[in-house]
């Protein structure tokens, strides 16, 4: 027997929510989904009128929908926004190449502005020749340092005043378990925040609009408004840390649905004890970028690749910084450490 929509109750649902467990037909779908983004945006007070916005976008699910409903937001509630599509080419034959040609029509369709910014133009680096230097263990690594740089720059060439992404519910929860996982007390502090402002120059702020909006439902959303968008796992991260956390938070999901929402609120509401050392956050002393360091991560890591030694920027080894900023040769030992790459 048909279910009955339990919004409109006039016609066939077609779904159930995974958020709610509400039956909805399509029409009641769209629009509890747009106005829970919408409730989200004015809450957090993410937007002022006439502020000009870029908009993260890989080709993707997440940032195809995050474009979509943006621009549908825009003009039914007048938030006065400029809006603008940023991505970034990372150098992935078969991959970046393809998603960028997706991200190319969604400019047609929308009807926005687009910038594409290059890791080969920035760093002189493409992630392909990359992993060929690093192997497939640690290459995430990289490619998240660069990709978080490259959408700052990008976001300056465009003269933006804010940046948003499209993190969903299921990406904030997986990096509360991660940083978790890894003690990083630091991030774990920071990391469910739906905005981040900064006082340094060059670091544009970001914020997160599909911070509550559950990635069952952004493929529900993509899938019977019928968007156009790339659906490939990049090929390079099988052996992402970030995999890991994922799979458990799906078997948590498959026995808990509300697990997504509950980590998030627990990331939220913890504390730091008084008196834990937090690093302070100051800029790259080659670059300018925001670092707790001597010398950023991208700028670590780049200086790595350089020189050949792949290890550099993996790891701790803030003893180098001195050596890097003042262009000294490293020791025959420390060389051996940093490119015995057992990936």
């Amino acid at each position: 027997m048909p279910v009955q929509c339990s919004s409109c109750s006039e016609k066939r649902a077609v779904l159930k929510r995974p958020k709610t467990g509400h039956s909805l037909c399509k029409e009641c779908f769209f629009w509890a989904f747009e106005e829970e983004i919408h409730q989200t945006i004015v809450s957090a007070k993410l937007f002022k009128p006439g502020e000009s916005v870029g908009i993260a976008a890989s080709g993707g699910k997440d940032s195809t929908v995050l474009a979509h409903v943006m621009k549908v937001l825009n003009e039914r509630y007048s938030y006065g926004l400029e809006l603008m599509l940023l991505s970034v080419d990372e150098g992935i034959t078969g991959y970046r190449d393809d998603s960028l040609e997706t991200v190319k029509r969604n400019q047609q369709q929308y009807e926005l502005p687009l910038k594409i910014v290059s890791y080969e133009e920035l760093y002189g680096w493409t992630m392909d020749a990359i992993v060929k230097q690093v192997g497939l263990k640690n290459n995430c690594t990289f490619c998240g340092v660069f990709r978080r740089q490259a959408l700052d720059r990008g976001a300056i060439m465009l003269k933006v005043d804010k940046i948003c992404t499209g993190h969903n519910a299921d990406d904030v929860a997986e990096t509360v378990l991660m940083n978790v996982l890894r003690g990083d007390i630091a991030r774990l502090r920071r990391c469910t925040a739906i905005s981040t402002d900064s006082e340094n120059e060059g670091v544009v702020p970001r914020c997160k609009p599909l911070k509550y909006a559950y990635e069952k439902e952004i493929v529900l959303y993509a899938y019977f408004k019928k968007l156009d968008y790339f659906s490939t796992e990049c090929i390079y991260s099988p052996n992402a840390y970030r995999g890991y956390a994922r799979t458990y938070l799906k078997d948590l999901e498959s026995v808990r649905p509300s697990s997504i929402m509950d980590v998030i609120h627990s990331g939220e509401n913890l504390s730091v004890r008084e008196g834990v050392k937090m690093p302070v956050q100051g800029t790259c002393s080659r670059c300018g970028y925001i670092s707790s360091q001597k010398l950023c991560k991208a700028c670590v890591l780049l200086e790595g690749l350089n020189r050949g030694l792949p290890k550099l920027g993996i790891g701790k080894h803030h003893r180098f910084h001195d050596k890097i900023l003042s262009q000294q040769p490293l020791t025959e030992e420390e060389e051996r450490k940093l490119k015995a790459v057992d990936f």
